[in-house]
């Protein structure tokens, strides 16, 4: 038979038809889909809390979380903001960071990290404190025996933190306990020991820091043969020695009264 074009009427019938097919055909999956979503058998059922969770447990997090999870669990399974639920989480006291997975059919796990706190931002009892990262956190631990203080600007936590611990690692080799570390706002370093001595460090990076620690632990045991008595104080800040007071000696000049002599 020879071959005849169809006339342009059907053709167009014949398109409109097929687009109003594939719309139906959208239409039905998306109602479907719809219905899927919102079924019972999608709704959460439950969330286990895993890893650290030494200050907090399922209780104390339904407690703080009741009513905030209310409204994000409202929705499906399928759909829920995984994002929104680890930032409620994240939101208690203690928890670092929180990784929250759909374990199907119903179910949330959740994975805290706990942080671990090493010292005191700020006075003891301020109640912020210091992890092991350097960053800062709200809480109040249940034993605080034995945290030092760490003292110094918002921004610079990290950085107290870091120098704490190596001044910490060198005076304990003389068994002396480092109980507060403080940066001023002019840059200027202080620590002071268990025993109440101040000991001024200056200004400088941390391997200048450590340097001035080292010439004075170096030192140290030297001056206490000759002079015994408890150390008070201690300035570092001059370039090649320290000046000390210890209870019951001075290194006040006879001659020169007020003027502070350098120990080598």
């Amino acid at each position: 038979m020879p071959h005849t074009d169809l006339p342009l009427d059907v053709k167009l019938m014949t398109v409109v038809t097929h687009v109003l097919v594939v719309l139906f055909a959208a239409l039905c999956l998306g109602a479907f889909g719809t219905w899927l979503v919102r079924h019972p058998v999608w709704t959460v059922r439950a969330i286990t809390v895993h890893g650290d969770v030494a200050h907090q447990n399922a209780v104390t997090f339904r407690a703080q979380l009741a009513s905030q999870m209310k409204s994000s669990l409202s929705g499906s399974f399928l759909t829920l903001d995984l994002q929104q639920v680890r930032r409620l989480f994240e939101s208690v006291p203690w928890v670092r960071q929180a990784v929250v997975q759909r374990e199907f059919p119903n179910r949330l796990r959740v994975t805290i990290e706990e942080h671990q706190p090493v010292a005191w931002w700020g006075p003891s009892g301020s109640g912020q404190l210091v992890n092991r990262l350097g960053e800062v956190f709200d809480a109040s631990p249940d034993d605080s025996d034995g945290l030092p203080e760490l003292i110094g600007p918002a921004d610079h936590a990290p950085q107290v933190w870091a120098l704490y611990q190596l001044l910490s690692a060198e005076f304990s080799r003389l068994e002396l306990v480092v109980e507060r570390l403080e940066l001023n706002e002019r840059g200027s370093w202080r620590a002071v020991l268990d025993s109440g001595a101040r000991i001024e460090l200056g200004r400088g990076s941390p391997d200048e820091l450590l340097e001035r620690a080292r010439r004075f632990t170096g030192t140290l045991s030297q001056l206490t043969e000759r002079y015994p008595g408890a150390l008070q104080s201690v300035d570092l800040r001059y370039p090649n020695g320290y000046a000390l007071r210890m209870r019951g000696v001075t290194t006040l000049s006879e001659d020169s009264p007020g003027k502070v002599t350098n120990t080598r």
